[in-house]
């Protein structure tokens, strides 16, 4: 890695009700949120010490005092009017800066590790793009080494065939792509429950 590479957080802002919808369905707004902290957290550690350009792009406004340390990332506010578009903004922002390689995460996936999103980066050398399979079907990574804006058009997320609509659409470019190891997002109470996350939470009461 180098400063020449950015590695790009998108950053859900801690709005109760906003974060994690799913799984506060079945652990309450509060625990949903408190589930939400703890995975920035882990997303922090993770990327902290790695030697590359950092941004974190909120979904909002830029929050003030938090975990994300300014000396080391550069805070943005994501741009569009859906996930595809932020994306893509977000790449052109990277490659307009001059970055040779860009790498997209969330904060979703509890297994993530320097290890990965390092793979990631080195795999550009010899790739066009790297994407992370989820188990659901989606990713929670992806990195190219100059923009393919035609990845993030017209696409649909939050369904099981995000990825596949992603690896159709790198064939159709006859671009060069590697897979990085398939891990898992934390968006349900199953989710949860099948992950090693040590965290203790109240079920809410059936009553409300």
């Amino acid at each position: 890695m180098t400063k020449k590479d950015l590695l790009i957080v998108f950053v859900k802002n801690l709005i109760p009700g906003h974060v994690k919808t799913r799984l506060a369905k079945d652990i309450g707004i509060d625990g949903a949120l408190d589930v939400y902290k703890y995975l920035i957290e882990h997303t922090y550690e993770v990327t902290k010490e790695l030697d590359c350009s950092k941004a974190v792009f909120y979904s909002e406004y830029v929050e003030i005092e938090d975990i994300w340390d300014t000396d080391e990332y550069k805070l943005l506010v994501q741009k569009g009017p859906d996930l595809g578009d932020r994306m893509l903004n977000a790449f052109k922002y990277a490659f307009d800066k001059g970055c040779e390689k860009a790498v997209i995460i969330g904060t979703d996936c509890w297994e993530l590790s320097d290890e990965v999103v390092q793979e990631a980066f080195d795999k550009l050398d010899d790739h066009d793009v790297v994407i992370g399979p989820a188990t659901d079907g989606g990713y929670y990574l992806i990195g190219m080494n100059k923009l393919y804006p035609g990845l993030f058009h017209d696409k649909k997320y939050s369904h099981d065939n995000v990825l596949k609509d992603v690896l159709t659409e790198i064939g159709q470019m006859d671009a060069e792509f590697h897979l990085l190891p398939e891990l898992s997002d934390i968006d349900t109470f199953q989710d949860l429950k099948d992950s090693d996350i040590d965290f203790e939470f109240v079920e809410p009461d059936d009553e409300g």
